[in-house]
Formats: structure tokens, sequence, C-alpha cells
């Protein structure tokens, strides 16, 4: 699959005892993402928690081959995009989306984690209906939480507050709207920031925003959505450079798989395109680049199909949930 930003910890056994802890150290020390890591430092960790388009995978209504097996199933292990940050020695987390799958991924991230509260944050990128409407499980038919801390940006705070139903979280106190500001850094604690920064998208109810996450020791870049990279006024090219880790829009492969619906009315760049545009980075930047927010068409999802072969020879990456990264 290529080279991954992932902590691989390997285990030894040597009768040598001495020997055996100057090799665990150096282990510990090369396996970390980064040199500075002490051993009271348990670090901040990214997980993928879900890749999918916001209608999930199978999508409603699709009787083609890549739901029907599926359905017939009736369950699905693909969620929903979304991200989770632990920092393991706060014992603090946080989410990337509040998606449909909210519930199944929480307990994936307490599960890491060890540590069964709500998020200590809640961070969102826009009004589409993968990336906010997992709040519902805040509000008094299920959890009623008291005042969770849910970041967002200035129209996405007015659309929560202005429209039932999310209205009544705010009025019950259910979650507590933390405004952000394009370009502005907020410091959650002494070793995770984020930076909420504004992208073109279809924005009917909210602006849309991606996010830099930055850790301790490394940043990561997350873009879910966009129209077209030719349409943002930041170059992506540039951006991919300043960071260790970039999860971006890679929602369709190709326009062969939606040719049932009006491109124009669902803008994204196609992973082929995308590549085309990458190529002229350097191995090392391109190594950085992970796909995600996969429609429910979308061949990746295929492990087998040639197209996650090719995005691999490319020397880029498909982000798969469960993946984990040091940040």
């Amino acid at each position: 699959m290529g080279e991954k930003h992932k902590d691989n910890f390997t285990s030894c056994s040597m009768k040598n005892k001495s020997f055996l802890s100057i090799v665990a150290l150096f282990v510990l020390l090369s396996c970390s993402n980064s040199m500075d890591i002490s051993e009271d430092d348990k670090g901040i960790e990214l997980v993928i928690l879900g890749t999918i388009q916001d209608a999930g995978s199978p999508q409603i209504g699709c009787n083609k081959k890549c739901c029907k097996d599926l359905l017939s199933r009736g369950s699905s292990e693909r969620m929903v995009v979304s991200l989770g940050v632990i920092d393991h020695n706060t014992k603090q987390q946080y989410l990337f989306e509040a998606t449909p799958d909210f519930p199944f991924q929480l307990h994936h991230l307490q599960r890491i984690s060890n540590h069964y509260e709500l998020p200590n944050g809640i961070f969102i990128t826009h009004a589409h209906i993968g990336h906010y409407t997992g709040l519902m499980h805040l509000g008094k038919e299920a959890m009623s939480s008291k005042d969770v801390k849910v970041y967002v940006m200035s129209e996405m705070k007015k659309f929560l507050t202005q429209n039932g139903p999310w209205s009544q979280l705010v009025s019950n106190s259910n979650i507590n709207l933390v405004s952000l500001e394009a370009s502005k850094e907020i410091s959650v604690n002494k070793s995770l920031s984020v930076t909420p920064f504004i992208v073109p998208h279809r924005d009917e109810y909210s602006e849309t925003v991606g996010f830099i996450i930055k850790g301790k020791f490394k940043t990561a870049l997350f873009i879910p959505d966009i129209d077209k990279w030719d349409k943002w006024e930041q170059s992506i090219m540039e951006e991919i450079k300043k960071v260790d880790y970039a999860f971006i829009d890679g929602t369709f492969y190709s326009g062969e798989e939606i040719g049932h619906r009006n491109i124009a009315e669902i803008p994204h760049p196609f992973i082929e395109e995308s590549m085309s545009l990458f190529k002229a980075l350097s191995k090392k930047d391109r190594n950085k680049i992970y796909f995600i927010h996969y429609n429910h068409t979308n061949p990746v999802l295929d492990l087998k199909n040639s197209a996650c072969r090719e995005i691999e020879e490319n020397g880029f990456h498909l982000a798969r949930k469960n993946d984990r990264f040091r940040l």
C-alpha cells in the first residue's frame, strides 16, 4: 500500500536484557512520527472514523451492483467521513464532523482512547447532511447532553440557531456553539490547535471550510468537500507542501461513474484530475495525500479494483476506516 505515516510498534524477544532495552528504545524512537517523543508523552493521534460521502454506502435507492449486495446483507461496515483526534496525555478527544454514524464513530473513538466520555469538542465543516446531522444524538430524545462544544463558522452557527430541530439543541444547552473565524487558529489545549479556512462548495445553508489540525509534532490538512481545486483562491499544491498529511476530497474517481446525475450540480475534483495535477509534486509530497469522502459509486471502495492499484502506483493513498496517524 505504499509508505504510511503511522505508528508501528515492534515487539522483540532477546535474552540479553540490557541489549533488549537499547533495542526497544531505538524502536520506539524510530517508529514514532517524531524523534522528540518521550516515554511519558503518549502523544496525539488522528483516527479515520469514516470515509464515505454523506449519504453512505449502500445508498438509498441505488440498485447498482455497488449497493445491491450490501443492501441484501442488511448492514454495512462503511461509515460517513469523519476524523477523530485523541490527546492521550490529557485524555481529551475531538470529532471532526457529526455524521449520521455518530454513535458508532464516537464509541470507536472511546475504545481507542479508553475514555468513555462525550467529545471535548466537535468541529463541523458545513451544513450538508453527512457533516452535522449526527448532532441529533445529543438531543433530549437521545443523550440529552450538556454543553458539548461544537465549533462552527458564522453561517453554520446561524443555521443551527435559527432552524429546528437543531435550535432546540442550542436552547436546551445540549450543545454550546463556539465561533470560528476563517484563517484564525484556535488552541484547544497546549499541544493541539485547529485552523479553519474557507473553500468553494455548494453553500446553500452555510459556508464550507476545511481544517488544518496541528498536533505537537505533525500537522494534517482536512478538506472532505470542495467544488474544484482551480476554484479555490489558495493553491492546494502549496497547502500540501506545508503539512504532513493531507486528507482530501476523493468523492468520485471519474465522471464515468455518475452518468445518471448532472455533474454541474454536484461538482467535486475527480481523483483522476487530482492525480494529474499532483504529479508535479515531489514523491515526498505525493506520499502525504490520502483521498477520502468516497461516493457509493466510487470504484476505490473495491480493494481489488485497478483504480486502487493505480492510485498507489502513482504515490498516493486511500484513507481507510481505522487508519491511525501520529500528530
